[in-house]
């Protein structure tokens, strides 16, 4: 029926999982074959009816053109990664909690087990140390600023 060695496999795992959960719609006395063949019938059609409907799904999905093949972001990675691993622990954890995971200063202090001023703290100084690393005060415009800072 599926004319793939792959999507049979998983189309008899199907009907075999279905056939043993519904195992006692089966009448004793009737054909054990021909029922879990109407099983696999309908997991077949199912699963093209499925598959269908993704199809659709994703051709109304308009495609973007133009994006950017990612080499430039995935240097950009690797070049905070390797200025990262410049920093004390401490502070790498902190940046970590902060920046990536997105806890608020009090969560991360807490997972730290420090106090949120000593989890502050290690945040600025990595900030700086980021920053001067990529070649300013405070590294690329914009970025790398505290509220209120100036």
């Amino acid at each position: 029926m599926s004319r793939d060695p792959a999507a049979a496999d998983d189309l008899v795992q199907d009907t075999l999982l279905r056939a043993l959960r519904s195992e006692d719609q089966w009448e004793r006395g009737t054909s054990l074959k021909a029922w879990t063949f109407s099983i696999l019938r309908n997991a077949w059609f199912e699963n093209r009816r499925r598959a269908a409907a993704q199809k659709r799904a994703m051709d109304r999905v308009p495609v973007e053109e133009g994006m950017p093949a990612g080499q430039e972001h995935r240097m950009e990675v690797m070049g905070l990664a390797r200025a990262m691993a410049h920093l004390p622990r401490d502070q790498q954890e902190a940046l970590v909690l902060v920046g990536a995971l997105g806890f608020s200063g009090e969560d991360a202090a807490r997972v730290a087990g420090v106090q949120v001023g000593t989890l502050k703290t290690r945040l600025s100084r990595a900030r700086k140390a980021l920053a001067a690393q990529y070649g300013g005060p405070e590294g690329t415009e914009g970025q790398g600023r505290e509220p209120g800072d100036r």
